[in-house]
């Protein structure tokens, strides 16, 4: 959805306006249908909290609750030329320039650079090209939701101006409302036999929401035995988005959605023999990264794994249930549900573990030359005798934070000090880690961006566990990375 308010990563980028509509093309609303997914999700917006502005995006959770008929229209593809400028992110490059291969179905990986970062810009991002000829487009890593979906222009409604000028559909990309993957998106609910489309409609936690339909079209995607695949995948063509500041540009456009749904991208890549059902991140604690599909990057040593739990009939990544240490201190939780998701900037704990924690740790700086101070970037800070620059600044001060997941032999996730602080430009020191329950988590942790940086992190869905290690994150691997 963008991260509304707060400063783009692409800041100084010529915004490039929409194309100028072009006549649509109304679908029959008889022939349509619609389902709308309720979902549980913290925005990446600068918000207001208590006072407080919170820069942060959580997990989306997604449920059919209602199928019915709603109008439905697509623009043609003709469309004027658009001047472009160099943006923060990834610099442009043709795809026509790379090598194409002749269409055989090699089972690779692909690896993607990341761009963002935790504080200030509050999320991790990748440039992917789509359509044909291709077009890039930056999208929100998102490993909590299954649906990648792009602002698209079938007339636009409602969008926000983005990095790009919004993708624009040919209405013979429309996917059927009985394609296996609307089904999979119906979560198997048959829908009326005489539709032609697949709408949605999904609805966020701060009202904000995005209304669409399922296209399929050309992504390109550099492998790493160097070979270009173009398979075609479905996603969400949203039309009409409401969020909470309408009028700022978003810095991203659109939600790569990399759950373990069937209709996410990682499934759809596998589905179609290019890579592995494996996906994989390493964000940089100074801003950077990188994603990968496929194993190919996976260490074959000094791993940490778990097998993965399921929460319900949730899509979640979650390595099970844990137990919680604050230094060598069981903080005496019982084991609670833990799920990791990168579209969260930061982690959420539930009551008792949020409270737990937030007593144990006031509990040791009571003795220490720190002051708990106001600060309007998050809800609890210190400050110490002179502004903070790093948190190399005050880490003497904190413990490490692990959990330790039951279900693996082991399987412990550690988190120093950088791991859930953040520095603000007040040069306060305050907790990355939030009160759940406070944005409807309930008792459900979520681990976000903040815990996970510096780590390697594999979602292995071909053998079903999760794994991590401590990697230099700033280093993209050697073994091919994809320009696109």
């Amino acid at each position: 959805m963008g991260n509304q308010g707060t400063i783009s990563p692409m800041q100084g980028e010529e915004v490039v306006g929409s194309p100028p509509p072009a006549s649509p093309i109304v679908e029959n609303p008889s022939l349509s249908f619609f389902f709308h997914l309720q979902t549980l999700f913290v925005p990446r917006f600068d918000r207001t909290m208590g006072g407080r502005e919170i820069s942060r995006r959580g997990l989306l959770f997604a449920v059919l609750l209602v199928s019915a008929a709603i109008p439905m229209a697509f623009a043609t593809t003709s469309s004027s030329p658009k001047k472009k400028s160099k943006s923060w992110g990834p610099p442009p490059q043709l795809v026509s320039e790379l090598p194409v291969d002749a269409g055989v179905r090699v089972t690779s990986s692909a690896v993607f650079p990341i761009y963002g970062d935790v504080y200030p810009h509050g999320l991790y991002y990748v440039s992917m090209y789509i359509g044909d000829p291709p077009k890039p487009y930056f999208l929100d890593v998102d490993t909590g939701s299954d649906l990648t979906w792009l602002q698209c222009d079938a007339p636009c409604v409602r969008c926000s101006k983005g990095p790009h000028p919004w993708y624009r559909p040919n209405k013979n990309k429309l996917v059927n409302c009985k394609d296996p993957l609307c089904v999979a998106l119906h979560s198997g609910v048959v829908q009326d036999q005489n539709c032609d489309q697949c709408d949605y409609e999904i609805q966020y936690e701060d009202r904000g929401s995005s209304l669409g339909v399922l296209i399929a079209d050309s992504f390109a995607v550099r492998l790493t035995n160097t070979t270009l695949a173009r398979p075609t995948l479905a996603f969400g063509c949203g039309y009409d988005q409401q969020v909470p500041n309408q009028d700022a540009p978003a810095s991203t456009d659109g939600i790569l959605g990399l759950g373990t749904g069937k209709v996410s991208i990682l499934s759809q890549l596998s589905d179609q023999g290019v890579t592995k059902n494996v996906v994989g991140h390493c964000l940089g604690g100074k801003g950077g990264g990188y994603l990968f599909f496929g194993d190919d990057l996976v260490p074959t040593s000094r791993m940490t794994w778990s097998p993965m739990s399921r929460i319900g009939s949730k899509n979640y990544y979650s390595p099970g249930p844990a137990n919680l240490y604050w230094g060598n201190q069981y903080l005496g939780v019982k084991q609670t549900e833990v799920v990791l998701d990168t579209g969260s900037t930061f982690t959420y704990f539930g009551h008792q573990s949020y409270q737990a924690f937030l007593s144990a740790v006031k509990s040791d700086l009571s003795k220490k030359p720190l002051k708990e101070e106001a600060d309007p970037s998050l809800p609890v800070c210190w400050k110490g005798q002179n502004p903070f620059k790093s948190v190399s600044d005050v880490k003497k001060y904190f413990k490490t934070l692990t959990f330790n997941f039951v279900n693996g032999k082991r399987a412990l996730l550690e988190m120093l000090p950088q791991n859930y602080l953040i520095i603000t430009k007040y040069g306060n020191a305050c907790l990355g880690i939030l009160n759940g329950t406070e944005v409807g988590l309930g008792n459900l942790n979520v681990i976000g961006d903040i815990s996970l940086l510096d780590h390697m992190v594999v979602y292995d869905n071909e053998k079903q566990h999760i794994g991590w290690v401590r990697a230099a994150c700033d280093r993209l691997p050697k073994s091919g990375i994809s320009s696109l």
